[in-house]
Parts: C-alpha cells; sequence; structure tokens
C-alpha cells in the first residue's frame, strides 16, 4: 500500500534532547551524530519552534543544512500558536523565524504543535489551519499535519474538522498502548481510518523503556535476548502499518550508533514477538501504581484547578520505573501554572466522584512531598 512517507527510513532524528555543553548545543557532536545518521541511509529531521528555546534549529541548521545538499534529508519543524502569541500575526511570525533559524528554504513538514485539549484553540483563533495551506501553496512546506496529545475520541473530531492535514504525529508506545490518559492503540486507529500516515513520537516513552523494570526486562529477554530494552520499543513502534518514521530524541554519539544499528537490521515484529510484548505490558501494569484512569472528573470540580491525573502520572513514572528526574520534568510540566499538589484545601470534592475510590487528598499530599521539597 502506498502512502505519503512510505519510502522514508524508519527512524527519524528527533532533535529536542540534543548533547549540551552547558546552556549550549555540543555542535560538534551533534554533527558527528547527523553524519553517522546520514551515512546509515537515514533521512527525516525533527524539531520544533520551542526545542531549546530556538537552539534545536539553530543547530540543525549548523550541523545538517548548512553541511548537506538540501534534497538528501527531510526536516520537520512545528508551530506552537498557544505558547505566547498575542495576536495571529505573532503566531504566523513563529513560522518564519523557523525558517530564518534553520535556513532550510522550505520545511519538508511542518507540523502545528501538540494540539488537544485548550491547545487546539489558539490555532483556531489565529487561523493556523489555513495559514499553513497558504504555505504549502507558496512552496514553504511541502506537507502539513499536527501532532496531538490528547484522546481519540478528540483526534476523530478534529481530522473531521480538518481532512486537510495530510498527516498527524502521535505518542505511540507498548507501555501506552492500552494507557486510558494517552490511548496510544484507540489514537492510531483513528489516523487509520482517516487514512492520515502517522509519524511515531515517543517510542522509547522518554527513555523509560530502554531501562524497564525487572519484571518486565525478563519477559523480553526470554522472548528474545539478543535484542535490548529499546530495541523492541523501536521494534514495536516500527511494526504499526502506515508509520511515516518513528522519532527517537538521541543526546549522544554512542545512541544514535545502538539506534542506527538497531533500526538498519529491523523486521516487523512476528506474533510470537508482539505477543511477549503484551507479557511485557502485562507485567508492567502489575506493578504498584496509582489507579487513575485519567477520567477527569476531579478536575471539573476542583476549586483551586488542580491538574490531578497529570500529577498522579508523574507520580506513577517514580513508582513504576523509579525515575525520579523524569518524573520531576513531568510534575513542573503538569503544574506549570502554578496549581501545586500543594494547593489542595482537602475539599473532599474530588474523592467524592472518583470512579476508582482513590485517596486523592493523600496521594496529593505524597506528590506535593515527592516533587516540592
Amino acid at each position: 500500500m502506498d502512502y505519503l512517507g512510505k519510502n522514508i527510513p524508519k527512524l527519524g532524528f528527533g532533535l529536542m534532547r540534543l548533547p549540551m555543553l552547558g546552556e549550549n548545543v555540543d555542535i560538534e557532536q551533534t554533527k558527528a551524530m547527523v553524519d553517522h545518521f546520514l551515512a546509515a541511509g537515514f533521512t527525516y529531521f525533527d524539531t520544533a519552534y520551542g526545542y531549546l528555546n530556538g537552539k534545536s534549529e539553530s543547530a540543525a541548521k549548523e550541523a545538517l543544512v548548512a553541511r548537506y545538499p538540501r534534497e538528501r534529508f527531510q526536516l520537520a519543524t512545528k508551530l506552537p500558536a498557544w505558547a505566547g502569541p498575542k495576536t495571529a500575526d505573532e503566531a504566523k511570525q513563529m513560522f518564519y523565524t523557523s525558517l530564518e533559524r534553520t535556513g532550510a528554504g522550505y520545511f519538508d513538514f511542518y507540523l502545528l504543535h501538540n494540539c488537544g485539549d485548550t491547545r487546539t484553540d489558539a490555532f483556531d483563533r489565529f487561523g493556523i489551519w489555513d495559514f499553513t495551506l497558504s504555505l504549502k501553496e507558496k512552496g514553504l512546506i511541502k506537507h502539513v499535519g499536527f501532532s496531538f496529545h490528547d484522546k481519540a475520541d478528540v483526534l476523530d473530531e478534529l481530522l473531521n474538522k480538518h481532512p486537510e492535514m495530510e498527516f498527524v504525529q502521535l505518542q505511540i508506545n507498548y507501555a501506552d498502548w492500552e494507557s486510558d490518559s494517552v490511548q496510544s492503540r484507540k489514537c492510531l486507529e483513528i489516523a487509520l481510518k482517516h487514512n492520515k500516515p502517522v509519524i511515531i513520537m515517543e517510542p522509547i516513552k522518554g527513555g523509560l523503556l530502554a531501562n524497564p523494570p525487572k519484571s518486565v526486562a525478563d519477559v523480553l529477554n526470554r522472548a528474545n535476548s539478543s535484542l535490548s530494552p529499546a530495541a523492541w520499543a523501536l521494534y514495536f513502534a516500527a511494526s504499526q502499518p502506515n508509520i511515516i518514521t518513528v522519532l527517537s530524541g538521541m543526546s549522544t554519539l554512542e545512541q544514535m550508533q545502538q539506534n542506527v544499528k538497531t533500526m538498519t537490521s529491523f523486521r516487523p515484529l512476528d506474533k510470537e514477538s508482539l505477543e511477549a510484548i503484551n507479557k511485557a505490558r502485562t507485567a508492567l501494569n502489575a506493578i504498584p501504581s496509582i489507579p487513575c484512569t485519567n477520567c477527569q472528573y476531579c478536575v471539573k470540580g476542583c476549586p483551586m484547578s488542580i491538574p490531578i491525573p497529570s500529577i498522579f502520572s508523574a507520580m506513577n513514572t517514580n513508582l513504576i520505573y523509579q525515575n525520579i528526574e523524569n518524573a520531576k520534568g513531568s510534575y513542573r510540566f503538569a503544574t506549570r501554572e502554578g496549581n501545586l499538589a500543594s494547593t489542595c484545601i482537602s475539599c473532599g470534592q474530588c474523592e467524592s466522584v472518583c470512579p476508582q475510590h482513590i485517596q486523592i487528598i493523600e496521594h496529593l499530599q505524597e506528590c506535593a512531598h515527592l516533587f516540592e521539597k
């Protein structure tokens, strides 16, 4: 079956977690990573207006665009209309800033960044959907789509409203495959229903699946000890249908070398391997955690507007993966508007509507102690 991106190699270089020297990108190491990536036959690079406060796009220019013929690679970037602009002109200027930073001349893939929840409103309010289509007509964009973080029914509604979008970028990994919050499988099924090819992000769940809990790693090792946990995660993502590419946010040359080696020999997982993934997911789900299903009932009536499910998701990252730094990062993002777990006034409204009968107040106190001390 032919589809947009069918012939693009299935490993993409995500430029969100580049190697750093203090506050600046380690350009020499980044160049070495770009060289190794291209030499192995991979071609897709992904950045965004806001990655590393703009330094990612500038690094793309220095390490990639200025050193290789433009036709040698695909470059994608993204516009976050919800992140600061007060007017349509300010939002649209983000595109031209990205074009200047990268020096790319045009973008092969251009995305409305992080649609979902209330963030989509900014793209509607500023007319960004039509704006990107006009840029495509001018030859400044080859293909236009959007990245997405929300429920599958919201994705369905968005694609019904904007059938002109050519592709979607989704968070897909085996840990989130049946997740109530991420809904990897359901979102992929919606994209397939609308005949939209998919770029996969977070196939290793921010690196967490490269070092999964022992019970999970044991399941995978018994099935095939020659594959690393990271390889299992990448192979699962790349085995899905209608995939343009699978992004990996690599931070070192060693990570690049490992992933290139893994994906150079990629073959879609067979039935037995997929069953091993299912068993690994079962082992993952068996690890004690806060049983939040992200129904949002607790949020709707919270007088302090605390993002309870997102806070519990951050706590579960620590409980399941024992990764406190990743968990703290998730907590900071969840509470970026100031609604900390410690602002809970113990009114009990949340607990009165929780279908899972979670002791929310107690867990929020635990989260405040862990993340705010």
